[in-house]
């Protein structure tokens, strides 16, 4: 799926990309609620098919589990969180989302099974996890989070980069950055293959926090002395697996405070947002939240997937077997010994 309609929802203890439309099952299984259970849905010679029948034969399909999570997931947090998503923020993400599909996004949307308004319920379901998260992640930052966060921060620099495609271009073009008198700021733009840098002489500005820059870049820039060069090429390989050449220069570095209060604004999104992308805390979130709303999960053929999030009858019977099992082995143990005892 084209990286600019892609957003997160959060299930199956992990952030999960939804790189296919709402499945039509969610839509299916949720009809009960206003239909009668022998409702037809289809009918034919001899034979109909009626909401139960269908109900029963997709309930025990992977996909249609996980839709009934992320449909459960939807209520309770809309239930809870919903005044705090407004329209307005639902369309600003939808736009930026399909900027770039210009005239062509129904069709674009069409081509994964969305319509504009499936998309955009999809992207509310995203915003609402991510409220959810946030409000949590918040709640744990104390002094000593701050601190351990201040000692990571790097302030803010200026530098240079010059991003090449070829290895041995980018050791061409060091040696002469390196040399005496060097204008990095022509190489840059007679060199560099970063559009969104090369004609401002391949000028940067950012500190730790930034997630614009590859970290290998950012952290030689952050080793350099003011105005020095890099030693070496750095090499980044990026998620799709294309590796590109960096050679970076310093140009200042900012001096750091003493105290963390000073960075207190940045550390927070900091924080914040690193908890949003660690997906064993972000599954946590989720399973609160589903216990808060006291969810029970009253057909069998959904407890697998719930129970990564609540305890279901079926982990609880799970658990009782388990418990009945070993206290009949210890009980079989005891009286094994006592007879050998006797003996």
């Amino acid at each position: 799926m084209s990286e600019n309609i892609k957003t997160k929802v959060i299930v199956g203890g992990a952030i999960a990309l939804l790189a296919t439309a709402a499945i039509s099952v969610v839509a299916t299984l949720s009809v009960t609620s206003g239909t009668s259970k022998d409702t037809d849905i289809v009918t034919m010679k001899g034979n109909t098919v009626t909401v139960s029948e269908f109900y029963d034969y997709v309930k025990t399909n992977s996909s249609a589990q996980q839709s009934m999570l992320e449909l459960v997931v939807r209520d309770v947090l809309e239930e809870k969180y919903g005044s705090k998503v407004s329209g307005d923020d639902v369309q600003k993400l939808y736009d930026e989302q399909t900027a770039s599909l210009g005239s062509n996004v129904e069709t674009a949307l069409s081509s994964y099974g969305y319509t504009v308004e499936s998309f955009k319920a999809v992207l509310r379901n995203g915003l609402l996890q991510d409220y959810a998260i946030e409000k949590a992640a918040k709640k744990e930052l104390t002094d000593e989070v701050y601190q351990a966060a201040y000692d990571e921060y790097t302030p803010e620099v200026t530098a240079q980069i010059i991003k090449l495609d070829e290895e041995a271009k980018a050791k061409e073009v060091l040696e002469k950055a390196s040399a005496d008198g060097a204008d990095f700021t022509q190489l840059a733009k007679d060199n560099s293959t970063d559009t969104a840098t090369k004609e401002d002489g391949g000028k940067v500005t950012f500190d730790s926090t930034a997630t614009e820059y590859p970290t290998e870049v950012k952290e030689a820039i952050f080793k350099l002395k003011d105005g020095e060069v890099g030693e070496s090429v750095v090499e980044v390989v990026d998620a799709y697996g294309t590796t590109s050449f960096y050679v970076v220069k310093l140009n200042e570095k900012k001096s750091k405070s003493e105290k963390w209060e000073d960075y207190k604004d940045i550390l927070t999104d900091w924080i914040v947002e690193q908890k949003k992308s660690d997906s064993a805390f972000a599954q946590q979130v989720i399973a609160n939240e589903l216990t808060a709303a006291n969810v029970k999960v009253k057909d069998s053929a959904f407890q697998s997937v719930f129970s990564q999030y609540i305890t279901t009858s079926s982990s609880t019977s799970s658990s009782s077997s388990s418990s009945s099992e070993a206290s009949s082995s210890e009980s079989s143990s005891s009286s094994s010994e006592a007879s050998s005892s006797e003996e």
